[in-house]
């Protein structure tokens, strides 16, 4: 075999491994977009189809609670309170007036109560009388609500009896029959719905009073008003 043409044998050798490494790096190029593209599509309809996350909701059912602003209001505040908590009352005679000038006033939010008896014995006697009321009249569950809370006394004392609930709506001058609401306490005919309230916090991992459930959602920081506030946008946009 001459020279030349082992040389021409070996240039097309060369030629022949270019050409094959042109076409295995084409071929990898082409897996390489074509799993580009997968995972781009399979990204995609992940976020497109994403469903709304949902496991930190709780079903409530807000038929049978107090509530004050509409009904249908797109915001649905549940607090869960103790009569007797401290943090409540700050609650109650400072963020809720708030709450109902920004918020509950103009449609936007709709505020509920479920008690959370768990101080002392006579939170639950509280929370019974507040029930009887609520039977009786909404309107007037939130009046007493105002002023248990403005003239509660240390909690660290037995001061929620029969006698002092009973007067202290007398002084009010609620709409109800007060011979009925005494009978409701010391018969503890709502014990049944102070029961289902507490199970659902027990449920639900609630540690503290006041807590609140924004459209299911738990919140803590209901004395926080400007972290309340951002709260209720996002819920607004349902977020």
């Amino acid at each position: 075999m001459s020279s030349n043409h082992r040389k021409k044998q070996k240039q097309n050798y060369k030629e022949q491994r270019m050409q094959q490494k042109q076409k295995d790096q084409a071929r990898m190029r082409r897996l390489l977009w074509i799993t580009g593209s997968i995972i781009v599509v399979i990204i995609a309809a992940m976020i497109i189809f994403k469903p709304k996350a949902t496991e930190n909701i709780t079903a409530i059912d807000y038929t049978n609670l107090p509530t004050i602003g509409d009904k249908n209001a797109p915001v649905k505040i549940v607090e869960l309170g103790d009569f007797k908590c401290p943090s409540c009352r700050t609650f109650s005679q400072e963020i809720e007036p708030k709450l109902k000038a920004d918020y509950i006033d103009k449609g936007i939010v709709s505020l509920y109560f479920m008690n959370l008896p768990f101080i002392g014995p006579d939170s639950n006697t509280a929370a019974l009388a507040a029930q009887s009321i609520f039977h009786q009249n909404n309107d007037a569950f939130w009046k007493y609500y105002d002023a248990i809370y403005k003239n509660q006394p240390d909690e660290n004392l037995i001061w929620a009896t029969p006698e002092y609930l009973v007067d202290l709506a007398r002084k009010e001058a609620l709409s109800i029959d007060f011979t009925k609401l005494e009978q409701d306490i010391k018969s503890k005919t709502y014990q049944k719905d102070i029961d289902e309230q507490t199970a659902f916090a027990n449920k639900n991992v609630v540690n503290s009073t006041p807590t609140l459930f924004i459209n299911g959602v738990k919140f803590e920081q209901a004395n926080d008003y400007e972290k309340l506030k951002a709260a209720i946008e996002s819920a607004q946009k349902g977020e």
